[in-house]
């Protein structure tokens, strides 16, 4: 990168080019399976690191890609100025207020750590290693979600930079489409440098997963079905299919409950009653916690992962889930979605309020272009035999690659983030793993 020596002049953070040592690691995603050749990376030490990497990148004609752990990571970023956001990571929790605001780089776990001493939680998903910003950007779909809604919706301000290199604050009464689309519709209309987020009270929790052989497999969603049929929205109960080498095939039920453990275990009664698990994990919990409820990868991996939003599940449905073959797939995962996540919000963000009541993710691990090509045949194939309780719509976080927004949005959100994007950012600047103008 001719320049290299101009963007190491504009900023006081690490700026890595290729053939430097450490560059191909810090160019790395945590999904291994995406290579990412980026021109330069830059590890902001700053918010005013990030407003001068804009600035720079504008003026060079580059684009900005900014990630702190890379979970969702995309193929797409060829010439781009890979922007890492992990040392922006203050923790600040207003328990009296019921808000934390935290930097770009931050995770859930520090988050959840730092509001368990109050009684409270953010609106976390399974994974403790995510980052809190990526996550909300795309929607964010929290255990907790079916009770307060999508993360992206427990947002009160963002601190962005904006594609002329100005550091803003963004609220719904400051700039109100700015904070539609930053909630829900991905990073490509600002780098956000900290998020404020409401806080929940969590003063029980109950959670954790039981497994039964896969032979099991009919018992066990005829007692999810009965639960979900009758869970409360404070309830989350995700039923899975797990194939992993070395190990009998299972089928699982993981499950998340906002309140007192003797309640937790009536709603779940019809599981209980299938008896002989394998594992049974469930008790009570803090919200630091969470993330061992599904025990989800922590380490970086090469996966591939893709999901299908349902209108419902039916006898057929779960033969094809639970009784035929998936592989290559590692897993496949029914989340009961509903409750605040299908509410309409006259003040809620880009992510909607999806009708469906079920939200199919699937997911496996890549140990080559064969294995993925494999990976996304199955999956489109199990999507073929669910017939027409697939929408063909997912969650922005499940678009996988050669996916696009489009998969997502009604045409009316999209025409709206599109014109946002072109509004705000008509050089081009940002890159969101999954753009809004592809």
């Amino acid at each position: 990168m001719e320049a290299g020596l101009g963007l190491r002049a504009a900023v006081s953070g690490r700026v890595l080019l290729p053939g430097d040592e450490g560059f191909a690691e810090a160019a790395r995603p945590w999904n291994l399976a995406v290579e990412q050749p980026v021109a330069a990376v830059v590890e902001a030490a700053d918010a005013d690191d990030v407003a001068a990497v804009v600035r720079y990148a504008r003026t060079a004609g580059r684009a900005v890609a900014a990630q702190t752990t890379g979970h969702s990571a995309a193929p797409g970023t060829d010439g781009a100025i890979l922007l890492r956001t992990r040392r922006l990571d203050e923790v600040v929790v207003r328990p009296e207020r019921r808000l934390a605001r935290v930097g770009a780089g931050v995770t859930w776990d520090r988050v959840l750590a730092a509001a368990t001493p109050y009684g409270l939680t953010g609106l976390a998903g399974s994974s403790p290693v995510v980052g809190v910003t990526g996550y909300t950007l795309s929607g964010g779909l929290s255990w907790f979600g079916r009770r307060y809604g999508w993360a992206a919706d427990a947002v009160t301000a963002f601190e962005v930079v904006d594609a002329d290199g100005e550091r803003a604050r963004v609220t719904a009464g400051s700039d109100p489409e700015l904070f539609w689309a930053l909630r829900g519709g991905g990073g490509d209309f600002a780098i956000v440098t900290a998020i404020e987020f409401e806080l929940f009270p969590a003063p029980a929790l109950y959670g954790g997963a039981m497994a039964w052989p896969l032979a099991r497999a009919d018992e066990v969603a005829a007692a999810y079905l009965e639960v979900t049929a009758q869970a409360p929205p404070a309830l989350s109960a995700w039923l899975g299919r797990l194939n992993l080498p070395g190990v009998p095939p299972m089928v699982t039920v993981s499950v998340a409950f906002l309140g007192e453990a003797d309640e937790a275990r009536d709603l779940l009664k019809p599981l209980d009653a299938i008896g002989g698990p394998l594992q049974d994990t469930r008790g009570p919990l803090t919200p630091a916690e969470l993330g061992a409820i599904t025990g989800d990868p922590v380490d970086p991996m090469p996966s591939a992962s893709g999901g299908e939003l349902l209108t419902g599940l039916d006898e057929a449905a779960l033969r094809v889930l639970l009784h035929e073959p998936i592989d290559p797939l590692r897993g496949v995962q029914i989340r009961h979605l509903g409750g605040a996540l299908a509410e309409e919000r006259p003040d809620g963000g880009a992510c909607g309020a999806p009708a469906e009541p079920y939200l199919l993710y699937t997911f496996g691990a890549v140990t080559g272009p064969d294995t993925a090509a494999a990976i996304r045949e199955r999956q489109r194939r199990i999507a073929g035999d669910l017939g027409g309780l697939v929408t063909g719509r997912r969650p922005y976080i499940c678009l996988g690659a050669g996916e696009t927004v489009a998969h997502t949005f009604p045409a009316a959100t999209l025409d709206r983030l599109r014109r946002i994007k072109r509004e705000r950012d008509p050089h081009g600047v940002f890159l969101a793993n999954h753009p809004v103008a592809h």
